[in-house]
């Protein structure tokens, strides 16, 4: 019954490392905001490194902020319609006056931005 017992245990602590993390989903885990505007990256950018070492990809959901920890989980609202994506903080910028986040190309299509190139948006991450 002891060996049963230690092989229970240790199959737990197997699984419970194996946990993933995933992206917080609710509003309430994020604890700070910005509202600003939004514009994302142009296609010319596919394939170069971004500040963090990584390759940009325009499919990823990843961003660009100024001063966040690459990483960070960042929240983004389109606050024309309504809708939000999650995104991964990877790049620094943007660099033109007023904005306070480029995305990828695939963030800004969930939020309905690209045709307009540029949108107002909150964002919300924990800090």
């Amino acid at each position: 019954m002891n060996k049963l017992f230690i092989f229970c245990l240790i199959l737990m602590i197997t699984a419970a490392s194996c946990h993933k993390k995933t992206i917080p989903e609710s509003a309430a885990s994020y604890n700070k905001s910005e509202t600003g505007e939004a514009s994302y990256y142009a296609d010319k950018f596919v394939g170069r490194s971004t500040a963090s070492g990584e390759t940009y990809q325009h499919t990823k959901f990843t961003a660009a902020h100024r001063t966040l920890p690459f990483g960070t989980i960042v929240k983004v609202t389109n606050l024309n319609n309504g809708k939000t994506v999650t995104v991964r903080i990877n790049d620094r910028g943007p660099f033109a006056r007023g904005r306070i986040i480029d995305l990828s190309k695939a963030a800004a299509k969930q939020i309905d931005m690209v045709n307009a190139g540029v949108a107002k948006v909150r964002i919300e991450y924990k800090r």
